[in-house]
């Protein structure tokens, strides 16, 4: 089963928030739905990013590595392919 690294983005906020997942268009739908806490002010958001993994682990641990680095402009280098 594939798994998922995503940043979202919020126009409404001009904020990222970046997360990992099992189904990438169930947990948007969450988001945009006001069931995460975190992100209920910022609706609607947007998928500006995701990775694709084999497993949970390794997507939970990508999801830590980007949420780490603390740098909105390291966020926006992944989003324009300057990684």
């Amino acid at each position: 089963m594939k798994h998922f690294t995503y940043i979202l983005f919020s126009n409404k906020t001009n904020k990222y928030y970046i997360g990992s997942t099992g189904d990438l268009e169930i947990r948007l739908e969450r988001h945009n739905a006001g069931a995460t806490k975190s992100t209920k002010p910022g609706r609607p958001w947007k998928i500006v990013y995701y990775e694709i993994f084999d497993n949970k682990s390794d997507s939970i641990k990508r999801e830590l590595q980007i949420k780490k680095m603390k740098s909105r402009l390291y966020i926006e280098n992944l989003i324009l392919g300057n990684d």
